[in-house]
């Protein structure tokens, strides 16, 4: 049996944690949509998954919904959000706990409604794109899923 290595996350940390919902919206030929950060907001020009913070007393579905609806102009049902892997990974400033969820089925035509470009991807090539470091790890995990 392996050893695991030494965490270099020090699990005693005082940073505050930060939920944040993300979807992996899937299309008919397995493509991921990915929207690129825009100016003026943290991490701009790091591309991502869909999706954004959890308010306080927020279920994460109810966020996803949400924030796809105010971002991309599309309508997801309950049914079509199907948990997948999550991201956890500390910043400098806080740790981000990521849930992430994968989606088939949504209503109306995907329009960044933030003036974010977004691209849709084939999984394995999501490397290729400079993402935030909690991203970079469900990369992975969605090229040896699709």
């Amino acid at each position: 049996m392996k050893d695991c290595p030494n965490s270099l996350v020090d699990l005693n940390s005082d940073l505050p944690t930060v939920l944040v919902a993300a979807v992996a919206l899937v299309d008919a030929d397995n493509r991921v949509l990915i929207a690129k950060r825009p100016e003026g907001k943290a991490m701009a020009g790091l591309w991502e998954f869909p999706g954004g913070k959890v308010e306080d007393g927020e279920l994460v579905e109810a966020a996803l919904i949400r924030e796809l609806r105010e971002e991309l102009g599309i309508e997801i049902g309950v049914g079509c959000l199907a948990p997948f892997t999550f991201a956890s990974h500390s910043y400098e400033t806080f740790h981000l706990f990521m849930p992430l969820y994968l989606c088939r089925g949504w209503q109306h035509e995907i329009i960044p409604q933030e003036g974010q470009e977004v691209c849709w991807v084939k999984a394995k090539e999501l490397r290729l794109y400079d993402m935030p470091p909690a991203d970079v790890g469900l990369c992975a995990m969605l090229r040896d899923f699709l």
